[in-house]
């Protein structure tokens, strides 16, 4: 597939010209919802996220969304209203950040088992202790084993677009699970930038909304049970088949976004490649720290230096074989996370998947595992560059850092790192 985001000169399919406006993230997660049509939002606010659930109210308020608005106590009623919602086969949508997402962390489990096509956008914000409102991932690196597809977006656009392609994803037949999409707290969920906005009637046509009775769903007149009690004979089961979607979901994954390129002119991948066609050394990142990656190369390019950067875009399920393809000819691999996996082997989650994704297919290389930004630090690009370096070194020792490098750490005596 072609990277993300790549905006290619096509005629749209529908001939529409579409709106252009200035939005923060939190305004195009909500614009999206809108323009899908959803018929039920449960929302409890929690910053960053807050400004999702102030703009859905509005809309539905002054009547652009035509939706029952649910006020809920808590983040945990919050998803249970949605899954409740969904299972009646209304279209639904939730957002959430941090705490709130640790609140309703019992519920993730429960949507994705049951097999809800519940569609939730994720602030991504640092988790108490200490009390933090600033951005990392450590929320959304928590519910990464719930059974979730997870998509992350590295600008305001890719906010609204990974929205509607959620949409058409989790609803597909073939998929039937729950997708979040995450946009860093307040780097893009405040943030403005250029979104264009897709016409209701198109968003529609790409992502129909289907009969009740393509899927099993609550209903007076032909009752059936839900979440009902799973014993030995087949819980088991029941978690396979719940595997077997997920292992064929990015099939339909792949599916939305070359229909959404076809259609809007925006081609989206499971990761995107950044100057990786002569890289020798080349960093892994997510969201929106992929945008200082990308400025990092940029500069080490102008000073001879071969580097590369791979995003990846979908998460869950992981895109084992796209990053072990773009990965195979470089000579070392850095992966930098804004998370920490407390007391692993090396303390960073996302590092763990591709150093696994490698190494179950023969291939080893010296990797270093970075972490940076944790609870909104900045980070800076003269730093990512630092890493780069250390990358370098690597390569040339032809062996891997054994534990994780944590980057910008204060009152280390002059060291960058420990």
């Amino acid at each position: 597939m072609a990277s993300a985001v790549e905006t290619k000169p096509v005629e749209k399919e529908l001939g529409k010209p579409h709106e252009r406006i200035a939005a923060t993230g939190g305004e195009a997660a909500a614009y999206a919802a809108r323009d899908a049509d959803i018929d039920v939002a449960a929302i409890y606010p929690i910053t960053p996220q807050t400004p999702i659930a102030e703009k859905i109210a509005e809309l539905v308020a002054n009547g652009e969304l035509d939706a029952e608005l649910i006020h809920v106590e808590s983040e945990h009623s919050a998803m249970s209203a949605t899954i409740a919602a969904a299972a009646t086969g209304a279209r639904v949508f939730t957002a959430t950040a941090s705490q709130g997402l640790e609140l309703m962390h019992e519920m993730l489990y429960i949507a994705s088992s049951l097999r809800q096509p519940v569609v939730m956008a994720l602030a991504t914000r640092a988790l108490s202790a200490p009390i933090n409102i600033w951005n990392d991932y450590a929320d959304a690196m928590s519910m990464r084993d719930t059974g979730w597809i997870m998509i992350f977006s590295e600008n305001v656009q890719e906010v609204y677009d990974n929205m509607i392609q959620a949409y058409y994803i989790a609803e597909h037949p073939d998929v039937l699970l729950p997708v979040v999409v995450t946009l860093d707290g307040f780097i893009l969920s405040h943030t403005m930038e250029a979104l264009e906005l897709i016409p209701r009637d198109e968003v529609l046509a790409y992502a129909p909304k289907r009969p009740r009775s393509y899927r099993p769903v609550l209903d007076p007149d032909k009752p059936i049970s839900i979440g009902v009690l799973g014993g030995p004979n087949w819980y088991y089961e029941a978690k396979i088949q719940h595997v077997l979607a997920l292992r064929e979901s990015p099939r339909i994954i792949e599916e939305a976004a070359r229909l959404f390129e076809k259609r809007f002119g925006r081609s989206y991948g499971f990761i995107e490649k950044y100057m990786m066609d002569d890289a020798e050394v080349a960093m892994v990142a997510m969201g929106a720290t992929a945008s200082l990656v990308k400025a990092a190369v940029k500069r080490l390019r102008k000073e001879g230096v071969k580097a590369g950067m791979i995003k990846i875009r979908v998460y869950r399920p992981f895109p084992a074989e796209e990053i072990v393809k773009a990965l195979e000819n470089v000579k070392a691999v850095g992966v930098l996370n804004r998370a920490i996996a407390y007391g692993a082997p090396v303390e960073e989650p996302l590092f763990q998947d591709v150093v696994t994704a490698l190494a179950v297919r023969g291939i080893m290389k010296p990797m270093v595992s970075f972490v940076h930004g944790m609870g909104g630090r900045d980070i800076f690009v003269r730093e990512i560059v630092d890493m780069y370096k250390k990358l370098l070194d690597a390569a040339r020792e032809g062996k891997s850092v054994t534990r994780t490098l944590f980057w910008g750490v204060k009152n280390l005596e002059g060291k960058p790192y420990i």
